[in-house]
Parts: structure tokens; C-alpha cells; sequence
């Protein structure tokens, strides 16, 4: 049954910290026998900000082929895990304007009924990671979702200390996310992916 769920993974990355996360929920989920899709937001700033960070121009050229999200991914998925550093404890606003997008979608009632995580990173310690990702679980609540996050389910948890998603802290884009984030996000991923598998056979049947 894991093989017939399909999984999106939304995400914004502007240096590369989240998107690294996102590659570890990706691999995870398709561990798990879900069919994957990994799809960055469009990106707002200008030419000439990204061109000014040498860490954003490269990321940027990085995952020029990482496809863009579209609505009709969030209406392809059965699970649904978006990914976001923090812009003063929310999701950046490139995020958020994709979110934004979806009312047609939502108007149909097609958001409802699917499982919905989240993970996100910081610069700095205490940045907003709880609330960008409990923020992000308000609009989900809207969309009649169901939300799934790595809580305290296994030991490693207790070390990363962060039960309402994946989350990392960067020093600024410094330090990659370690082995504890990258475990978290795996994590992530798997709930997702068995609590998904259980509601979609429980709908069906």
C-alpha cells in the first residue's frame, strides 16, 4: 500500500540549508515506498539580491533544473511536506505566496483529508523555528488537514528537541544541517508516510 502513496515535498532554500533537509525527507519518504516529488517555490527576490550573496547565486544555480511547484502537485499528493527557513518566526514569503495560490483548490475541497508536515531552519538558535512551523499548521488546519509531525516517537528526538517538525540551526548559512536535523527529517518523512498509508486505506475502505 506505502508504494501507492505519493508524497510532494514544497520547499523554499535561498543558500541551501532547507533544501539539503528536503533531500533527506525526499529520500526517506522514497524509502518508505512512496512515489516522490520534490519541487522548490518560485522565487521573488530580484536578480541583482541573488547576485549579491555568493551562497544564494550558487544555490540558485544549483537547482536551476529542480522543477517549480504547481497547485496541481498539492492536488497530486495524498502527503504533503513543505519545507521553509524562518523570516522572523514564519515562512519566508516565497513560500507563502505559493500558498497563496491555492484557493481554487481549496474552494473544491481538494486540500482536505491529506496528511501535511513540515521542517524548517534557522540562522541563529531560537530563530522562530516553532512558530514558522506552527504557523505553517494554521493554514493546513484550514484546508481540513491532517497534520503529522515527528514528536517524541523515537529516542533521537529527545535530541533534537523539536516535536513540531524537523529544524536546524545554520550560524547564517554556516553549518550544514547535521546528522541529528537530517534524522529528524527522516523521521518526518516516515510518520507522514505511515499515518498517510492508514488514512488513505481508511478512506477507501
Amino acid at each position: 500500500m506505502a508504494a501507492q502513496i505519493k508524497v510532494a515535498v514544497i520547499y523554499y532554500s535561498a543558500t541551501g540549508i532547507t533544501y539539503q533537509m528536503a533531500q533527506a525527507v525526499c529520500e526517506a519518504a522514497g524509502e518508505a515506498g512512496a512515489e516522490v516529488r520534490l519541487r522548490k517555490v518560485r522565487e521573488l527576490a530580484p536578480d541583482e539580491a541573488i547576485r549579491a550573496n555568493s551562497g544564494w547565486q550558487a544555490h540558485h544555480l544549483e537547482t536551476q533544473d529542480v522543477p517549480e511547484a504547481q497547485i496541481d502537485d498539492l492536488g497530486w499528493a495524498d502527503v504533503v511536506i513543505f519545507g521553509s527557513p524562518t523570516r522572523y518566526g514564519m515562512v519566508a514569503a516565497q513560500l507563502k505566496q505559493f500558498i497563496d495560490t491555492t484557493g481554487p483548490l481549496w474552494a473544491q475541497g481538494a486540500l482536505a483529508n491529506k496528511v501535511y508536515s513540515g521542517f524548517t531552519s534557522t540562522a541563529t538558535a531560537h530563530g522562530g523555528q516553532e512558530t514558522t512551523l506552527t504557523s505553517l499548521f494554521n493554514v493546513f488546519y484550514h484546508w481540513g488537514g491532517i497534520v503529522v509531525t515527528p514528536a517524541y516517537t523515537e529516542p533521537s528526538q529527545f535530541v533534537a528537541g523539536n516535536p513540531y517538525g524537523a529544524s536546524h540551526t545554520s550560524n547564517n548559512g554556516e553549518i550544514a544541517p547535521d546528522s541529528v536535523a537530517l534524522g529528524a527529517a527522516a523521521l518526518t518523512a516516515r510518520r507522514a508516510v505511515q499515518i498517510g498509508v492508514a488514512v488513505k486505506t481508511g478512506l477507501a475502505g
